[in-house]
C-alpha cells in the first residue's frame, strides 16, 4: 500500500473513531466557541464573510479589541475526494505541530511565516488565528521569493511538506505568511522525497510553488509583459530556489541524509544550474508543461475548476500544438501523455478542458 493510502486510510479511521483533537487555549477565545459556531454573519463583531474557501468558511472578525480570522468547517468540503474531505482534520494536527516548533529554541523566529494558532477543534469544526494584515501576492519579486523557500526549507528540515501553495494560502504583509495547512503531511527528510516516500520523485518544494502558484502567475506576466519578462522573472525564481536546495543538501548531509535523498536534491540543481540563454527557454518550456499539467490534473480530480484552469489548460493545447517536437526532445511528457502523438495529445486536452468548464466552482 502506497504512503499516500496509509495517510488517507489513517484520517479516515480517525473521523470514524469519534476521537477529537484540539490545538491552543479554548480560554484565549475572544468570544465563547458556541457563539462562534453558530455564526450568521449579520452580528456587530463580523467584519466580513469571505469568499474562496474549499474546506472552511472563512470570517473576519473583530472582538476584544482586535482582528481574527475564524474557519468554520463545511459540513461539505467542496474538494470531492479523500484529502478534501479529511483536511480540516489534517490542518488541525498540523497547527498542533507547528505549534510545538514554535515553542522550540529560536522556532518563533524559523516558523513566524506560519500563522499562530488560538485555538482549534477538529469535532466543533472552529479553529481561530490572529488576522493578518495583508494581501495575495501581485508580484513575486525577490524578497517574496527568499522569504517563502526560507519558511518552506525549515518545514522540510522538521519533517513537513506542503502540497498546496496556491495564491488563496499565500499572504504578503511585510513578510509571506502561510495560514492554511490542510494539505501540509508529515514525512522524514533524512530519507525520503516528500509524503509518498520515494514513490513520486516529481514532486518537491518548488515544484508544489510553481505548479500550484508560480507558473499562472507566469502565465499572467507572459499576457500582460511579453515572454522575455516571464523568462527573467522564472530564472530569479530558479535562483532562489537554488540557494535554497543547496542549503537543504548541506544541512540535510549533516543530518546523515541517505545519499538517495541528496542525490535528487542535487539532479534538480545539475539541470537549473545548466540552464541559460536559449537552455533557459526551453526548460521553461518543460516545467511549464509539467506545473499546468498538474495543476489542470488536480483541478479535474477535485472538480474545482476556475477560469484560471481554463488559461492553464489554454497554454497547454498551445504548447502541443506549436511545440509537440520541443516538448517529446525534452521528455516533458509524463504519465498518461507520454507517448501519445501530437494529435492524439491535444484531443485529450480538448476533452480535458470540456470537463474543465464542467467543474467551474463559483
Amino acid at each position: 500500500m502506497s504512503r499516500d493510502r496509509e495517510r488517507q486510510q489513517s484520517q479516515l479511521a480517525f473521523v470514524a473513531s469519534g476521537n477529537d483533537i484540539e490545538v491552543g487555549d479554548r480560554g484565549r477565545l475572544p468570544l465563547p466557541a458556541d457563539v462562534l459556531k453558530n455564526l450568521r454573519g449579520d452580528e456587530n463583531f463580523v467584519v466580513a464573510r469571505l469568499e474562496g474557501g474549499l474546506t472552511a468558511e472563512v470570517w473576519r472578525l473583530k472582538a476584544a479589541g482586535r482582528e481574527w480570522t475564524l474557519k468554520r468547517a463545511r459540513a461539505r468540503c467542496l474538494v470531492q475526494n479523500v484529502d478534501g474531505q479529511t483536511s480540516f482534520l489534517n490542518e488541525i494536527q498540523r497547527r498542533a505541530d507547528i505549534a510545538a516548533l514554535k515553542a522550540l529554541p529560536g522556532g518563533r523566529e524559523r516558523f513566524a511565516g506560519c500563522v499562530d494558532t488560538v485555538w482549534g477543534c477538529f469535532r466543533e469544526g472552529l479553529l481561530l488565528s490572529p488576522w493578518i494584515d495583508g494581501g495575495a501576492v501581485a508580484d513575486w519579486d525577490e524578497r517574496r521569493l527568499v522569504q517563502l523557500f526560507a519558511l518552506l526549507e525549515e518545514l522540510i528540515l522538521a519533517g513537513l511538506f506542503e502540497w498546496d501553495l496556491c495564491p488563496g494560502n499565500l499572504l504578503d504583509d511585510g513578510a509571506i505568511r502561510m495560514f492554511d495547512f490542510g494539505y501540509m503531511y508529515r514525512f522524514d527528510p533524512l530519507t525520503e522525497f516528500n509524503s509518498n516516500g520515494r514513490e513520486a520523485p516529481l514532486f518537491h518544494a518548488a515544484e508544489r510553488f510553481e505548479t500550484r502558484n508560480y507558473f499562472a502567475w507566469l502565465l499572467e506576466l507572459e499576457f500582460s509583459a511579453g515572454i522575455a519578462a516571464a523568462l527573467a522573472a522564472f530564472a530569479l525564481e530558479k535562483r532562489v530556489a537554488g540557494a535554497c536546495y543547496e542549503r537543504l543538501v548541506s544541512r540535510l548531509a549533516a543530518r546523515g541524509a541517505a545519499p538517495e535523498v541528496l542525490s535528487w536534491l542535487r539532479g534538480f540543481l545539475d539541470v537549473w544550474g545548466k540552464a541559460q540563454g536559449e537552455t533557459l527557454a526551453d526548460l521553461y518550456l518543460a516545467e511549464g508543461w509539467r506545473s499546468h499539467r498538474l495543476d489542470l490534473d488536480d483541478d479535474l480530480r477535485g472538480k474545482t475548476c476556475t477560469k484560471r484552469t481554463l488559461a492553464r489548460c489554454d497554454w497547454l493545447i498551445a504548447a502541443a500544438r506549436e511545440h509537440f517536437a520541443a516538448l517529446t526532445g525534452l521528455d516533458a511528457l509524463f504519465w498518461h501523455d507520454e507517448g501519445l502523438g501530437r494529435e492524439a495529445l491535444i484531443a485529450r486536452l480538448e476533452a480535458d478542458r470540456a470537463r474543465a468548464e464542467r467543474f467551474q466552482i463559483k
